[in-house]
């Protein structure tokens, strides 16, 4: 077959710094790449926003910039994927498609209050969602926009309020359709969707005041979401999911004895399995990949503070996120103090949304940004513990996953074998798999084999007795 011929594939990556577009060929080559950045607002402590509308823009942009790159050939587009950060909500108007609130983030936390009240409900709501009780899920979110945005109300009383996941928002005005689809990576992340009915939960929906009607119509991952009308093209959306469900497949199918690490804002952990039962009752378990005969899931641990937490720490000691001396801090600083991580308040496998970030022990800013680095990693060997999946290999991807020293760190801490990825499309490149099932591979790695490290052992086993005095780690 002439490759002029071939098919090609149109991946859209809406993340929290940049909306992103790319076009990928049948061998999962990026034939070409447009990114637009967007703004991320905070108007007060714990709230998280995007503009709603800026976004719908800047991925029109990129599409039409990407596919501008083509010329002639832009006519080989088959199908395009979208994946967006999950949790993230937005309300907007069913019949115009126009946003009445802001893209509230899956890092906003303003109705924590709220969801202290369910604590008592976390293993009923664990059972029939698969995860837990948390103001960075959409649900609560959903119902403050109910309760106090005035062009919410207004669109309700009038039958005209459509609220849910961002991917439902942007896929309904990319296709310029009026009824609102929803994947399942994205409606799980609501806490509204029951993962053994694959549908919106009636008993949630009522105990936080939501009604069916304003929801998005529960599909699979791979359905007929519309068309795109973009640069003379009617380009077929077939494909919805979560950033972190599509990075997934960044090579392909997922390997069954690893563990998936994508390290950004947060970083999340994910392991193929059989079905949404799991043995652990503190990490999550979520269908990461579904189409009409074939569900796909996955064990999920959260760490919310990532990179989030070297942001935090870059404000408070006016340094950069990633100073250029980090690397020399993480190989020389042996004996940094000990980092009790609570950006964005505790996720797996502790649960503790309220607890006060703070160092124990004292150094200079290079030993507490050691520290801070070192409070991730300890953060993914607990979930890795609680795993207890014992992994041949550790696939790492995402921006912070591109320092040695942290990779080299993580085997040894782990014990475990890691594969760096220095795959910067992982999301994007498992959209086009997913699109395409073609054959790829991971051909820019770097392996880290683990050496002994009982220092960081034992300030692991400092860092974990702490934790574990936690009132829900009890």
């Amino acid at each position: 077959m002439n490759p002029a011929n071939h098919s090609l594939y149109l991946a859209l990556d809406q993340g929290g710094h940049a909306s992103r577009a790319l076009i990928f060929d049948q061998s999962g080559k990026i034939i070409a790449q447009s990114h637009r950045k967007i703004e991320t607002q905070y108007p007060q402590c714990d709230w998280v926003e995007h503009d709603a509308e800026a976004l719908v823009t800047s991925l029109q942009w990129a599409m039409q910039d990407v596919i501008s790159q083509l010329g002639r050939q832009k006519n080989r587009i088959i199908a395009a994927g979208l994946a967006t950060q999950r949790s993230s909500i937005v309300s907007w108007h069913r019949k115009s498609g126009r946003a009445l609130s802001k893209v509230i983030s899956w890092q906003d936390r303003r109705a924590a209050d709220f969801m202290q009240t369910l604590e008592k409900q976390r293993i009923n709501i664990h059972k029939r969602t698969g995860l837990f009780p948390s103001a960075h899920h959409g649900a609560s979110k959903l119902r403050w926009s109910l309760l106090h945005l005035p062009e919410v109300q207004k669109a309700q009383k009038e039958g005209m309020l459509s609220m849910g996941p961002l991917a439902s928002f942007l896929s309904a005005r990319l296709t310029q359709t009026e009824r609102a689809l929803s994947d399942p990576a994205n409606a799980a992340r609501t806490l509204l969707w029951n993962i053994k009915t694959e549908n919106w939960d009636t008993s949630l929906l009522k105990r936080f005041g939501i009604p069916l009607s304003i929801l998005p119509f529960c599909v699979n991952s791979s359905a007929a979401f519309g068309r795109m009308a973009v640069s003379g093209l009617n380009i077929p959306l077939k494909l919805v999911t979560g950033d972190q469900s599509a990075a997934l497949f960044q090579e392909g199918p997922p390997r069954k004895h690893a563990i998936y690490i994508n390290i950004g804002t947060g970083a999340f952990l994910q392991k193929i399995i059989k079905d949404q039962q799991t043995k652990t009752s503190r990490l999550l378990s979520s269908v990461v990949f579904s189409e009409k005969s074939h569900r796909q899931y996955a064990l999920e641990g959260t760490v919310n503070g990532a990179g989030a937490a070297l942001a935090w720490f870059s404000k408070e000691n006016q340094i950069a996120p990633w100073p250029k001396e980090a690397e020399d801090w993480l190989q020389k600083i042996l004996t940094p103090p000990i980092f009790i991580n609570g950006i964005g308040g505790v996720g797996s496998p502790f649960w503790e949304p309220h607890i006060k970030s703070r160092f124990i022990g004292k150094g200079n800013t290079a030993a507490r940004f050691t520290a801070v680095v070192e409070s991730i990693l300890f953060l993914i060997k607990a979930n890795l513990d609680e795993m207890n999946q014992s992994p041949k290999i550790l696939i790492l991807s995402g921006g912070l996953s591109a320092s040695d020293l942290l990779c080299q760190k993580l085997a040894n801490l782990s014990r475990t074998p890691v594969l760096q990825s220095k795959e910067q499309e992982a999301t994007a490149r498992g959209l086009a798999y997913l699109l395409g099932k073609f054959e790829v591979k991971i051909s820019d790695s770097k392996d880290f084999s683990p050496q002994p490290a009982p220092q960081l052992q034992s300030r692991y086993l400092q860092w974990l007795k702490t934790m574990m005095s936690l009132p829900n780690s009890r």
